[in-house]
């Protein structure tokens, strides 16, 4: 439902923004504006994303029909069994979409998102498998769902060498803030949405898996956070390569181990690669050309400018509002995100405050509308529920965090 409400308001208020220019200034290239960008992203969503998706989704899903077959996705599910079936309630603490969302959640720390995208829709299949209600969103399926638009990341390798290309001093310098407010953004995201679910989530298995995690990646940033920047990326890249090779390599070798015709076995799950992308199509150029109108008609900049002047009033010190477009941007749209990063670090520099912090919005959530269009869309949920609000609040709680630590960190 929130979905519908969004699609319209996006498309009304880009229309009533372009007629109120066009009225009071006889303006008519907003119109104009909003039109093209509308047949852009058209083409954008299917040739630029739905198309290149195909290839990633097929032979992922092949491969991980063979880890399936070969039973390595059901051992991961009984591994990790204990901490999700407190998360996941409904899902059985054998079922392979245990497994599929852990490969799912591995694949987004370590920065594959190319992996990560089909491993998160296979366990959005599976667990709509258990969904009673096939057009309603489960409650499995919205903690997964706004878990994954946290964006919980070990690593941001693009956004450090995006810093690099535009001659930041040290690319690496926004490394543990990114991190940080990633893992706060996830944690807060799990405990909204259990909150909302009414899951007891105090309780030994629970506090022992966020303890464990949490004292991971505290090692890991204390380690890293005295590295060079050039050493930092040559572990990130060695090591999600690496991972990614070793999945693949190790669940092909398995299957033969565990007499699997793997050729064959990984043929049939790669079928389904092609008819998911089809499925999703629909709802990536709905949402992303309503996106798109919403953007053109300068409804953004007008918002961005409003929350700047309500902020001049609070007595606070108001230089993070310079920053505030990649955050408003980034549940809409990771590239448009993205590239609001960029412009800024250009106007600002990128060694600024707002160069940092820009940087630190970007790598501390995910595109929470886009996933919901895209996992939602491929198994045909049209009632979301609470996930893009428990998503939205989850987004605020890491947008906040981020300029705690933009000022902690960079504001003298």
């Amino acid at each position: 439902m929130a979905l519908n409400y969004i699609f319209v308001a996006f498309f009304v208020i880009a229309f009533f923004i372009a007629f109120l220019k066009f009225i009071m200034t006889g303006d008519v290239q907003t119109f104009k504006s909003i039109t093209e960008g509308m047949l852009e992203m058209s083409k954008i969503a299917v040739m630029d994303i739905a198309l290149p998706l195909t290839g990633v989704m097929t032979f992922f899903l092949g491969i991980l029909n063979v880890g399936e077959k070969a039973g390595i996705i059901n051992a991961l599910a009984r591994i990790i069994g204990p901490f999700f079936n407190k998360l996941f309630p409904e899902v059985p603490k054998d079922h392979p979409a245990n497994g599929q969302m852990i490969m799912n959640f591995s694949a987004n720390m370590l920065g594959l998102d190319n992996a990560a995208t089909p491993f998160g829709l296979k366990a959005m299949q599976s667990l709509q498998e258990l969904n009673p209600s096939k057009d309603t969103a489960s409650n499995a399926q919205i903690m997964f769902l706004v878990l994954h638009t946290s964006g919980l990341q070990i690593i941001p390798l693009s956004i450090i060498a995006q810093r690099a290309i535009l001659g930041a001093q040290s690319p690496s310098d926004v490394f543990i803030p990114c991190v940080v407010g990633t893992y706060v953004t996830t944690v807060a995201a799990m405990l909204i949405t259990a909150a909302w679910q009414r899951t007891n989530l105090f309780n030994k298995s629970v506090m022992l898996g966020l303890g464990s995690i949490t004292t991971v990646m505290g090692l890991l940033l204390w380690y890293l956070s005295g590295l060079p920047k050039e050493q930092i990326e040559t572990i990130s890249v060695f090591t999600g390569n690496a991972v990614l090779l070793g999945v693949v390599a190790g669940f092909l070798f398995w299957g033969m181990v565990k007499k699997v015709n793997v050729f064959e076995t990984f043929i049939e799950g790669a079928k389904a690669g092609f008819t998911t992308t089809v499925t999703i199509i629909p709802y990536l150029v709905g949402l992303l050309v309503a996106i798109s109108a919403f953007r053109a008609c300068g409804a953004m900049d007008y918002l961005i400018d409003f929350m700047k002047w309500i902020f001049s009033f609070s007595g606070f010190n108001t230089d993070f509002t310079d920053a505030l477009p990649v955050a408003l941007m980034k549940p809409l749209s990771g590239s448009g995100a993205r590239a609001l990063m960029i412009d800024a670090m250009k106007e600002f520099g990128p060694d600024s405050f707002v160069g940092r912090l820009v940087c630190i919005f970007q790598g501390s959530a995910d595109t929470t509308l886009y996933i919901v269009a895209l996992y939602f869309g491929s198994v045909g949920i049209k009632n979301t529920r609470y996930a893009i609000v428990a998503g939205l609040i989850a987004d605020l709680i890491g947008v906040l965090a981020g300029i705690w630590l933009g000022y902690l960190f960079f504001h003298s």
